[in-house]
């Protein structure tokens, strides 16, 4: 049995659960997914969590009645009398052109399916299942249409593979990013600012720092320049370079300027263009490098966006090389192996790499996608990489290698990607001088290392627990004097470990000593250090480290321990 198979007729029983206790419910779709299933439900009551458990005991139930799976194939007419009074059946059976359409019957039940189904409900383990949560969701996606109930259930072929999966599921829970945010104080949404717009704090804005420093050196080294462009363009910009036509989904309604239309900018590589096509370019600047952290614009709906994972404004440690064609394949391979080299440094050491090809909608000839799409599997070749194809997953513009990185519970998350352009140097008519003075068209490279700055935290976060490896941490050591006797000498230490640049604050406020180790264990300090009569003596520290006690230490021993473990960025 296919587990996607197993997942279909689970939604199917989800919902001959649902009819039998709330008769007058209208349906909507109900699919497998990843892990599991879903269904959507125009119910005259709204559903709680709490009624989660009275569902499931029916699907078990159900299940037990030994109902099997009957598949018929009927008329549009007949169907249209056999749905009558569910809007959103008969919505689908008008729209769909077959003269025939199938149906599934399990007991009572009976639903306009394709299938495939599993023959009897007595091939479903009871216990391998579980209903998880409830959301809303527009019908078919669009706002413009009923919100409905939407019921997530998971589903495996064991009860033991559905227990590790709720386990794993629980301790995702922990690591949420969002709740980690608050808990450091790192970020913020406000919905009077806008959904899917963060707030960073300052532990926030220090973060942010610490990785675009690390990037800014690590780029520098590699001769990368760095630019800085607009958030708005004009419309006629978008125009040219082909997301008005073919990304516009995704963008948002233009902005009036003094008569003329302007647009927030989903990308940055048109003003880059533009940058390069401000003055005529010689063989010799190729390959050329510029690089911007780029704030960019980009259409999400509400229903999708999540924390910092999923926001509509990012921003992107983007940036593109414009080189000769007989580069492309250097350039690429070089992309690559600083890709590695700096996800490893973050403690991402597993990941996916994904070649995606053109889209339905796309730019260009097929004979420039073909030659693009062979550079890409050549490199991954030469350098023995293990890839998937994703059919159709590429930009308008060009194919794409895209690398997904796992994290510490092995979920896999969208970071770098490397995408061959050939049409935007065509759409904007770009040129350099090659070594006979004769006019040439440059290939361009769009490459973003981490992606989007927000989603790179949000996985750090979730991936480490909010305990930030000593180099990354906003705030990697605390001071906690005992006693008011003793404030002096901790700010002694704080005075020692900032010479060192280490970044610390002195907790001398009026609360107990175990009190502010506890608070400052709840918000991830790397180091904790209790400071009293002995340490003054010895001038030493007592050091806690990750809820561990770790025992007193000399001053000098601990920062020499502490510049060692920022220096290896140890993870």
């Amino acid at each position: 049995m296919k587990l996607e198979t197993l997942h279909h007729s689970l939604a199917h029983i989800l919902a001959y659960a649902i009819q039998e206790l709330y008769p007058e419910t209208k349906f909507g779709i109900g699919p497998a997914i990843e892990n599991g299933f879903y269904y959507d439900f125009d119910l005259k009551r709204s559903l709680a969590p709490e009624d989660l458990p009275k569902i499931e005991e029916k699907m078990r139930e159900i299940i037990k009645r030994n109902f099997p799976f009957k598949k018929k194939k009927l008329h549009r007419s007949d169907l249209c009398r056999l749905f009558k009074g569910q809007p959103y059946k008969l919505e689908l059976i008008n729209e769909l052109k077959e003269e025939k359409l199938s149906i599934y019957e399990s007991g009572d039940f009976v639903d306009l399916c394709a299938g495939p189904h599993i023959k009897s409900t007595k091939e479903i383990p009871v216990d391998s299942f579980k209903l998880t949560k409830i959301a809303g969701a527009y019908w078919r996606g669009s706002e413009r249409n009923p919100m409905l109930t939407r019921v997530y259930g998971v589903a495996f072929e064991t009860e033991k593979e559905l227990k590790n999966h709720l386990l794993l599921q629980e301790e995702a829970e922990k690591r949420d990013h969002r709740v980690l945010g608050k808990i450091l104080d790192l970020f913020s949404f406000d919905e009077e600012v806008g959904t899917g717009l963060p707030l960073w704090h300052p532990k926030g804005v220090i973060l942010r720092k610490i990785i675009v420093d690390f990037l800014d050196k690590e780029l520098t080294a590699q001769g990368y320049r760095q630019i800085l462009t607009p958030h708005i363009g004009k419309l006629d910009l978008w125009k040219t370079s082909g997301h008005w036509d073919l990304y516009r989904e995704n963008m948002y309604s233009p902005i009036k300027i003094d008569e003329e239309e302007y647009m927030l900018k989903p990308m940055n590589c048109p003003f880059h263009v533009k940058i390069y096509k401000s003055k005529i370019r010689s063989y010799r600047e190729l390959p050329l490098y510029f690089a911007e952290m780029g704030t960019v614009y980009r259409y999400e709906k509400s229903g999708v966006l999540h924390g910092l994972t999923r926001v509509r404004g990012f921003t992107q440690d983007d940036a593109h090389i414009f080189c000769e064609p007989s580069q492309l394949s250097k350039e690429i391979t070089k992309l690559l192996k600083t890709s590695f080299k700096i996800l490893k440094t973050f403690g991402f050491k597993d990941y996916d790499i994904y070649l995606s090809t053109r889209p339905e909608k796309y730019a260009g000839t097929l004979k420039g996608w073909g030659k693009a799409t062979n550079s890409l599997k050549y490199v991954l070749k030469t350098l023995k990489l293990k890839y998937q194809s994703d059919i159709g997953g590429g930009v308008f513009y060009g194919p794409k290698i895209d690398i997904k990185i796992k994290d510490s519970l092995g979920r896999p998350w969208q970071c770098t990607t490397i995408q061959i352009d050939f049409n935007l140097p065509e759409r904007f008519n770009l040129n350099y001088i090659d070594k006979r003075g004769k006019k040439k068209k440059p290939l361009m490279i769009h490459r973003a290392l981490l992606g989007s700055l927000e989603r790179f935290i949000g996985v750090l976060l979730e991936h480490y627990a909010g305990l930030l490896p000593l180099w990354l941490a906003p705030v990697q050591v605390w001071i906690i004097p005992v006693g008011k006797r003793h404030i002096k000498y901790a700010n002694y230490v704080n005075s020692q470990l900032t010479t060192y640049n280490l970044r610390t604050e002195v907790k001398d406020e009026n609360e107990t000593v175990s009190k502010k180790v506890r608070e400052g264990e709840m918000q991830k300090i790397p180091y904790i250090l209790v400071v009293g009569d002995k340490e003054i003596k010895t001038k030493s520290v007592r050091v806690r480290s990750k809820n561990k006690d770790l025992g007193e230490m000399k001053l000098d021993e601990f920062i020499k321990r502490g510049i060692i473990e920022v220096e290896k960025r140890k993870a």
